[in-house]
């Protein structure tokens, strides 16, 4: 059988008050209208659901069963429409983000700082993984959306360009280099990152347009283990300047001017045409604002 959610719900108002007239004021709708309404619910499931009192209306023993079930679907009702309400003012919620440990720290961070402050009960997550998987995350709606670096496949994504880094190469402080030095001069010293990461795609293809051929020393999982390997004198680290910028300016390490300097890039906020939150929404608003 199929019955109104609203003859439900009227029959379930006028329970609670105990009265038609009540029930009438509180749902904004007339007294004969409630009427009407609990007497087709009657009529439809073939029994009387209210005992009729000069001080109103009493549940009969079938009205109080079907009021137990009714009620909780209605409770139930009621708190989707609460939680609803609260993300879509942005009371709630939750922001997943896929970023780098460079991405967040150089470009995210701020803007999940403002984002706290004006809507601290919106729950943000964020996935730590080299860009080709953070991309497949978002194409399997697993994030709503992604900061990375340059280069990676745009096919299918909403790109915004946030903020230009640059990758620079640098060396112990101890040590003394040439002031004219090329890249393929220093090849075979170099201290990169793991080749299945956007910087290590990105300087891949910058040696293979050079002619370059590199056999670097030391493969890491960070940048920031780079800038310690290379102020250690064990080769020279090849890191986007950000994270080399406080031990330049200790003097731990310096940077090398080399004659053909490797291009800047770009760090990007990505996003899928479908699949996002309200409240990653509103961030994203103010990401793209403040460009």
């Amino acid at each position: 059988m199929s019955i109104s959610y609203d003859w439900y719900r009227i029959f379930h108002c006028a329970a609670e008050c105990g009265s038609i007239t009540v029930a009438a004021e509180k749902l904004f709708i007339s007294q004969p209208a409630v009427s009407q309404t609990i007497k087709q619910l009657e009529e439809v499931l073939e029994c009387a659901l209210f005992l009729r009192t000069p001080k109103g209306v009493k549940l009969t023993a079938e009205g109080e069963v079907l009021y137990k079930y009714i009620s909780e679907g209605v409770t139930a009702f009621s708190e989707g429409e609460r939680r609803l309400t609260a993300m879509l003012r942005l009371d709630a919620g939750e922001i997943r983000i896929g970023a780098s440990d460079m991405t967040l720290e150089f470009c995210l961070l701020p803007y999940l700082e403002a984002f706290h402050g004006e809507y601290p009960n919106v729950r943000i997550s964020i996935t730590n993984n080299p860009t080709p998987q953070t991309l497949e995350l978002l194409k399997q709606g697993r994030i709503d959306f992604a900061a990375v670096s340059e280069p990676f496949c745009r096919t299918g994504f909403e790109v915004f360009p946030i903020r230009e880094i640059r990758d620079i190469f640098i060396v112990s402080a101890k040590r003394k280099l040439s002031e004219d030095i090329a890249i393929a001069d220093i090849k075979d010293e170099l201290i990169m990152l793991e080749p299945d990461t956007s910087t290590g795609a990105f300087l891949d293809s910058e040696f293979r347009r050079r002619g370059i051929c590199a056999r670097p020393k030391f493969e890491l999982a960070t940048s920031p283990q780079i800038v310690g390997f290379t102020a250690r004198n064990m080769g020279i680290g090849c890191v986007v300047s950000d994270f080399a910028d406080s031990a330049i300016s200790s003097g731990t390490v310096a940077e090398i001017k080399v004659r053909d300097p490797l291009p800047p890039r770009n760090i990007c906020v990505v996003r899928d045409r479908d699949t996002r939150s309200i409240a990653a929404d509103r961030l994203l608003e103010m990401i793209i604002k403040s460009l």
